[in-house]
Parts: C-alpha cells; sequence; structure tokens
C-alpha cells in the first residue's frame, strides 16, 4: 500500500430506526458514490445493527461487495446491514461509550461518519459530531434522513414515506372495492390501521384512493386531532346509512383530548416510545358494540415500510439521491448537517437537493399542517392532496424470477477487528 493510500481516511455508514423500502436505496447511491472518490475516500465500512456495530467493532467491509451486488441494493427493501434502535446517553451519563466509539474509528482510520435515520437517529448523528470535536478526533458526520413516518423537519419529505403513501393509497382503493362489493348483505366496516406515532402524514396518504367526493376513505383518524367516541360512530353510521359501507383509516397514535391512546401498551424502546398497535380492533370492537355493524380490519404494519415491489419511483430516486449527497457534502467539508430534500417553486413537481444543521433536526417532529386536514377533522385537504400526490407517482418494480421479486443479499464480510474486547450495550 503506498503512502497516499494510508492517508486516505475511510468511512463509516449504518442503519438506525424502523427500516423501508427504500433504505438500501440510499445506501446504494452513498457506496457507488465513495468508490468514485476513492482517491479520497478508502474503504466504507457499514455497522453491523447501526450504531451498535461500531460499539462492538462489528465492521462490514463493503469494498468486498461486487459492483452489482451494491448496484442491487437500489432494488432491495429492509437493512441490509442490519438496523438497530438505540439511543447514545448524554456524554457525561456514559463516557465509557463515546470513548469506545472514537477508539473504533481512530483505530480503523474513519474519518466519514454518515448515518441513516430519523429523528433520534439525527441525535445520535449530533452527539457523535459534538463528541468528536470535543474528543480533539477530526471526523464529519453527515445524517442521511429516513423515516416512513415523514416527520423530519427542514426537509419536503423523507425519504421511505413515498413508497408507504403508495402502499397506503393502493391498499385502500383495493380494500375499498372488496368491502363495497359485500356491503349489502355482510361487512359493513373495513379499518385499516397505519403507522404515524406523532404525525399522521401515513394515514392522509389513503386520501389518495379517493377519485370523486364520496369516495372512500370515509373517515381519518390522526394523532394531530383529538378522538371523540360520540362523534367517530356518528360518522361511521352515516358513511353507511348513504354508501351501504364505511371505510376508516386509523394511525396508530390516534388519541382522546386528554393525550390518552386509543390503544397501546405500556412497553417502552430504547428511545422511550411506548409500543403502539391495537387502534383496529379496539376501534372494531366500539363498532360492533355501538351498532352492531359486521367489520373487518387489517394492520398494514411491516408490509407497509416493506413493499418495495409496489415503491414510488420518486422516492427511490430521492432515497438515492440522499445517499450520493452524504458522501458529496462530506467531501466538501460539511459537517454536523442532514441533506434535505427541497420541493422547487415551479407548475410541475421538481425538487433538488440542500442541507440543515443536526442541532435544529434532532429528536425534532414534523407533523401535519392544520391547512392539511379538512375542518371536520377527518379529512385532507386539496392543498394536503396536492402535497402528498407527487411522492407516489411512478413505477419502480424490482427484477423478478419465477413470479417474486429477485432482491441482493450481501456477503457481509466482516473487518479484522483491531482492539477486540466484549463491549456490552
Amino acid at each position: 500500500m503506498s503512502s497516499d493510500n494510508k492517508q486516505k481516511k475511510n468511512a463509516f455508514y449504518a442503519q438506525s430506526g424502523g427500516v423501508t423500502a427504500v433504505i438500501n436505496a440510499s445506501a446504494c447511491g452513498l457506496i457507488e458514490a465513495a468508490r468514485k472518490h476513492s482517491d479520497k475516500i478508502g474503504h466504507v465500512y457499514a455497522g453491523r445493527n447501526g450504531i451498535i456495530g461500531a460499539l462492538r467493532e462489528d465492521l462490514i467491509d463493503t469494498n468486498k461487495e461486487t459492483p452489482d451486488a451494491i448496484a442491487g441494493l437500489r432494488y432491495t427493501p429492509s437493512g441490509a446491514f442490519g438496523s438497530c434502535r438505540y439511543k447514545l446517553k448524554d456524554f457525561e451519563e456514559n463516557k465509557a461509550e463515546y470513548e469506545r466509539l472514537i477508539e473504533v474509528f481512530k483505530a480503523h482510520n474513519i474519518g466519514y461518519f454518515f448515518y441513516n435515520g430519523g429523528g433520534d437517529s439525527a441525535d445520535t448523528c449530533l452527539k457523535i459530531s459534538q463528541i468528536a470535536k470535543q474528543m480533539n478526533y477530526p471526523i464529519q458526520a453527515i445524517h442521511i434522513p429516513k423515516t416512513v413516518d415523514n416527520d423530519l423537519p427542514f426537509t419536503d419529505c423523507c425519504p421511505g414515506f413515498g413508497s408507504v403513501a403508495k402502499y397506503v393509497a393502493i391498499s385502500t382503493k383495493e380494500a375499498s372495492l372488496d368491502v363495497a362489493s359485500m356491503c349489502e348483505s355482510s361487512t359493513k366496516v373495513f379499518i385499516l390501521e397505519v403507522m404515524g406515532r406523532h404525525a399522521g402524514w401515513i394515514a392522509a396518504a389513503s386520501a389518495l384512493a379517493a377519485v370523486e367526493a364520496g369516495d372512500p376513505p370515509h373517515i381519518i383518524l390522526f394523532p394531530e386531532i383529538p378522538f371523540s367516541r360520540k362523534d367517530f360512530l356518528g360518522r361511521v353510521e352515516e358513511a353507511v346509512s348513504q354508501h351501504g359501507y364505511c371505510v376508516v383509516v386509523a394511525s396508530e397514535g390516534a388519541k382522546y383530548s386528554d393525550g390518552s391512546l386509543i390503544s397501546g401498551s405500556s412497553n417502552q424502546d430504547a428511545f422511550g416510545h411506548h409500543q403502539l398497535g391495537g387502534v383496529a380492533p379496539t376501534l372494531a370492537s366500539m363498532i360492533k358494540s355501538s351498532l352492531n355493524y359486521k367489520y373487518h380490519w387489517a394492520l398494514a404494519d411491516y408490509l407497509q415500510r416493506s413493499a418495495r415491489h409496489i415503491a414510488s419511483a420518486t422516492d427511490v430516486e430521492q432515497a438515492y439521491a440522499v445517499g450520493r449527497a452524504a458522501v458529496e457534502y462530506a467531501l466538501a467539508g460539511k459537517n454536523s448537517v442532514m441533506v434535505t430534500i427541497e420541493r422547487n417553486k415551479s407548475a410541475d413537481y421538481s425538487w433538488s437537493l440542500g442541507e440543515a444543521p443536526l442541532v435544529n433536526i434532532a429528536n425534532q417532529e414534523k407533523k401535519m399542517p392544520k391547512n392539511y386536514i379538512t375542518k371536520d377533522g377527518y379529512g385532507v385537504t386539496q392543498e394536503g392532496k396536492d402535497y402528498l400526490s407527487p411522492l407516489i407517482q411512478g413505477e419502480d418494480y424490482p427484477p423478478y424470477k419465477n413470479g417474486v421479486p429477485q432482491y441482493t443479499k450481501l456477503a457481509n464480510i466482516p473487518v479484522k477487528k483491531k482492539i477486540g474486547g466484549d463491549f456490552k450495550v
């Protein structure tokens, strides 16, 4: 190895939080961009299971993957390197974690830190940037946005959301046709529960299923709008009376005016978030006991965020672009920023990339604007639909074989450890 190669810094990339249909497209964009700049970036090491991989010195050498394997990530859902829900404590609370991270980065000559995730992941990226500076270790930290919840501030949209929005809109439309055909003598109400802890963006996307006034979904429940049992049941009864059936799309985080969840668990994840779920059967029970309608409900759950077979082409393109841009930003000397997507002011939808400081993004949430929700609190305005519609446009099908998609599985060859030790996380 030449002296020039010894001077090149390596990069660390990791995926964090709930995975999506397009997070691997961001990994693809980043790794391909880094390979084009091999004169400045040595190896791209991926953390196995997010930041946990750095703490355990469990690194994957992406340089040992073939170009075709990396290109295949663009079409492959989920997290190719494994993700995690792990929150770094404040430096004063656990100095050992940060000392361990810097020790690993030094040992593997890592000068670029790329973290691909949502608001909590932005917090991790910010902390890495701040502590590296405090500990006098030069590293550039760039956050790559990803979240199906679409709740990161300072970016028009979040990679991962457009594909979920497309899946939910399509699923709502198709299920609505099903219940409409059976409502005369069978099911009267269908409830679809979707993700959305504090922000109703995913539920709102179901409104794109409607073509004409009165088309389903007839009721959308947002976390931003307090739930009233009496008013809800009245709306269900009204829809059945007018249309013969009622389609409801409910955010998992829908809650009463006092802030209590319609349904939820007391269990918490590493970030202190309650484990949600159970809204649909709770609503179904209300409807059965009060109105005695026959119902069906469905939980989109992992299906909505892993549905790469019907991903939005716009979403795929944006996910790839933010990964590629992260490398360009780092090489331009930027630090402690997130790549953002900017909606251009033009008659036809177009977008470009920008940046925002992580200090303004970490642990923040962008909720549905009031002007996107109808005054009755159960629907989406035309302005809201105009925002949502471009994000689900286009199809970007993965390659198929024998009737099923062909997804890439990487070799994920580990990097030889230089420090060792069994670091507990």
